[in-house]
């Protein structure tokens, strides 16, 4: 028999009991951070659910009594205060905070179905505001809550280092996003605070649903990616499991793409072979 290297037990690794953790951005089960809630709850963590608004709040609350979150709080990360709110919370009922899923973009339809130039700057500062700054606000208010350290994760996608047909300014907004998560990393590290991003293949989000040609879109990176298929939302939630997890102790500022291999292809995913003023319902 040969001589094995002694190591953790890989169960141990993944367990995240006595952890807590904060996910800001489940809309609905259709969301991807509910399949990575559902994960670090199994997992054994403690989590803290928002909602953005009253409207959203029936639609997240039953998925917050299911992963029994002992904290859910309204927050839209337009309002600084409400991201306070959700901090002073955590800090008054935990006294510190382990991993943090940051799931959230936004920008106005006009802006997204545009073409890039014709992109308003109102437009363009409320995407970088909630897509990319909230996490930097969130990393500020974390940091004195992860002592021992933590990870935070945040959600991107191939069109922020590719051009991908009808993404138009979510494509810059994501490279934004991607290059913070890399300076996020460098600034935390030395408080062992892992900063990482997961880009995942498209999955029909409400959110997604919302972008010109989704449908085709999936067609093509089915098409196009090594496996041969589409991703499955679950895979990405077992992706942040990971890096919530001991097991990712060694990675940050790392963009993971779990998007069954398209990302190493040369040809980059258009959302059809249509003219770009037809649309798919």
């Amino acid at each position: 028999m040969p001589d094995f290297v002694e190591c953790c037990d890989p169960a141990e690794m993944l367990d995240l009991s006595g952890r807590k953790g904060l996910v800001v951005g489940i809309a609905n089960e259709r969301s991807l951070a509910w399949p990575a809630a559902m994960h670090f709850r199994q997992a054994g963590a403690e989590l803290a659910i928002t909602y953005v608004d009253e409207r959203a709040k029936p639609h997240v609350t039953p998925l917050a009594e299911r992963l029994d979150a002992p904290i859910l709080l309204p927050c839209d990360v337009n309002l600084p205060r409400d991201l306070d709110t959700v901090f002073d919370a955590i800090k008054d009922r935990w006294g510190k905070l382990d991993f943090i899923l940051h799931a959230v973009g936004s920008v106005p339809p006009a802006d997204l179905h545009g073409r890039l130039t014709d992109c308003s700057a109102a437009g363009f500062a409320e995407a970088m505001t909630v897509s990319v700054h909230s996490l930097i606000r969130m990393a500020h208010l974390a940091e004195p809550l992860m002592a021992k350290g933590g990870s935070l994760m945040t959600l991107s996608y191939l069109g922020g280092e590719r051009v991908v047909e009808n993404y138009n300014v979510m494509g810059p907004v994501k490279a934004a996003l991607e290059a913070t998560v890399r300076y996020l990393a460098h600034e935390l590290g030395p408080a062992n605070i892992r900063v990482n991003a997961i880009s995942a293949g498209p999955v029909p989000t409400r959110a997604a649903s919302g972008l010109t040609g989704f449908a085709a879109l999936l067609e093509a990176t089915a098409r196009a990616a090594p496996l041969r298929r589409n991703i499955e939302a679950d895979e990405v939630g077992r992706t942040a499991l990971l890096f919530a997890s001991d097991y990712t102790s060694a990675i940050t500022g790392e963009v993971l793409h779990v998007d069954a291999g398209l990302h190493i292809e040369s040809a980059v995913t258009k959302a059809a072979t249509r003219p770009r003023s037809e649309a798919i319902s």
